[in-house]
């Protein structure tokens, strides 16, 4: 019972603290609320004890505490306007709700086992997911509206500032870079947002791209364009192998079925799809393309492979994009959903060094289409121990959290994997024999190199959950 008051006093200071934020209000008072629901939870929890899971129990409330951390350092950001940059950082910082609230709502699922049936029926109201992400969207909406006037507001004010050039040269320059940030923030208000477009069947007149000029990438069966849909630069996969006996009717079907399932991964961290096109339908050879989000670094393997300067803040961040996207995955699907292909070409890099997960976006949808249901090759390099002693040992999340934790690695060393071992039994001997962990720079963070190491432990409950990686990623960028 040692940690439920920690727990309870955290939840207090975060339930004051949504009372003073300036910006961003909605989100944040309703993540009090739900805060404040846990919290009852957790008092429940104190009088009836830990339940028939006293262990899972537990660790639920060691995560919750993780989450209640990161989530008041997150809304201690929205308290004042004294520092105009700050605020112009809360926009982009909005997407830390979304996270936080997840990471709730797993929390009340775990320490719901411990409680009593009217307690289960106050948390199923309260985090209920259809009404849950109604919500957060409404809120969303009207913290963007709050949000566009006071940096309207903010920005007519510093015009004046601006003139009083009498103060300290270095003072002059930061209200004009404040201003500059502002502006640009303004600017990106005024555009169409990317998690707001459906995906959807899109017609051909609505796409630009350069077919049948060379594609920036290929593969057997596709080829990978740069185009133009809705205002966004977009990657238009177009196949190049596509089965005579599959009818535009027949692909239009397939679509349709993974369009919910696509839905239910919309993340900043994840790549997002667009929908289909189905080009000359019925001519005697449609095209069949898919048009996804472009991320115009390439792969995050193509960037640790560059020259680009990589100081630790930006590995950390990019840890922790990749660890959000691997998240939003696990936890989407009522029982779980693994990639089954975790390596660093499976994540891609945007403008800002922004990583997303991508590599199986209309997946089911790909192998319909290519009348092939064997799974898709996974590089042994990045196979769990469980994986290379036993080819027949089920692939869960545990082997994915390996496999995730070399990609980890491969973002702090910059370099390739077990690079000397070309085949399954020289991997075999390094790790499941030998019990090699290759090593990590002399100079890596201390709390970083536990995290990558704890991904990469031999047995499987030693390693980390997806949710528990972004709270200990988050809290590292925090205190950068």
């Amino acid at each position: 019972m040692d940690i439920i008051e920690p727990i309870l006093a955290i939840a207090e200071k975060l339930y004051s603290l949504c009372e003073e934020v300036k910006a961003n209000k909605k989100r944040c008072r309703r993540l009090a609320h739900r805060v404040s629901t846990l919290a009852e939870l957790v008092r429940a929890v104190k009088v009836h004890g830990f339940g028939t899971e006293p262990k899972q129990v537990r660790n639920g409330l060691e995560n919750l505490k993780l989450t209640l951390e990161s989530a008041e350092k997150v809304v201690k950001k929205y308290t004042s306007i004294s520092n105009l940059r700050r605020i112009a950082k809360a926009y982009d910082l909005g997407e830390d709700f979304s996270f936080l609230n997840e990471r709730l709502n797993d929390a009340a699922q775990v320490l719901s086992l411990a409680l009593q049936v009217e307690h289960r029926t106050n948390i199923e109201k309260v985090f209920q997911e259809a009404a849950r992400r109604r919500e957060d969207e409404e809120d969303r909406q009207s913290d963007f509206l709050e949000l566009q006037e006071l940096l309207k507001s903010l920005a007519e004010e510093s015009k004046g500032t601006s003139t009083m050039v009498d103060a300290v040269q270095k003072t002059v320059d930061q209200t004009h870079r404040d201003v500059q940030d502002i502006k640009e923030i303004l600017e990106s208000l005024k555009k169409p947002l990317l998690h707001l477009q459906d995906i959807r069947e899109i017609k051909p007149e609505e796409l630009t791209y350069s077919y049948p000029i060379k594609p920036f990438m290929k593969c057997s069966h596709s080829e990978l364009y740069k185009g133009t849909y809705n205002k966004f630069t977009v990657a238009i996969k177009r196949y190049s192998c596509i089965p005579l006996c599959t009818s535009p009717s027949e692909l239009r079907s397939v679509f349709n079925k993974e369009v919910e399932t696509m839905k239910r991964f919309e993340s900043p961290n994840i790549l997002r799809m667009f929908g289909i096109c189905v080009e000359d339908e019925n001519g005697p050879n449609p095209s069949y393309l898919i048009v996804m989000e472009y991320c115009e670094k390439g792969s995050l393997r193509q960037v640790l492979d560059s020259n680009c300067n990589l100081p630790w803040e930006r590995k950390t961040k990019m840890c922790l994009d990749a660890a959000r996207g691997l998240y939003r995955l696990h936890q989407s699907e009522e029982k779980f959903k693994v990639h089954g292909s975790i390596r660093s070409y499976s994540f891609l890099v945007a403008t800002g060094y922004r990583v997303k997960l991508g590599g199986f976006e209309l997946a089911k949808t790909e192998t319909s289409l290519q009348k092939s249901k064997s799974k898709r090759s996974s590089a042994f390099h990045y196979n769990s121990p469980q994986q290379l002693q036993n080819i027949n040992h089920p692939y869960d999340k545990a082997c994915e959290i390996y496999s995730f934790g070399i990609v980890l690695w491969e973002i702090a060393t910059r370099a390739v994997p077990f690079k000397d071992c070309t085949t399954h039994s020289q991997i075999f001997q390094k790790v499941c024999v030998e019990k090699v962990m290759e090593p990590l720079p002399t100079d890596c963070p201390k709390k970083l190199k536990e995290l990558i190491n704890a991904c990469r432990a031999f047995e499987p409950f030693l390693r980390p959950t997806a949710g528990v990686l972004v709270d200990m990623l988050l809290k590292m960028v925090e205190e950068d």
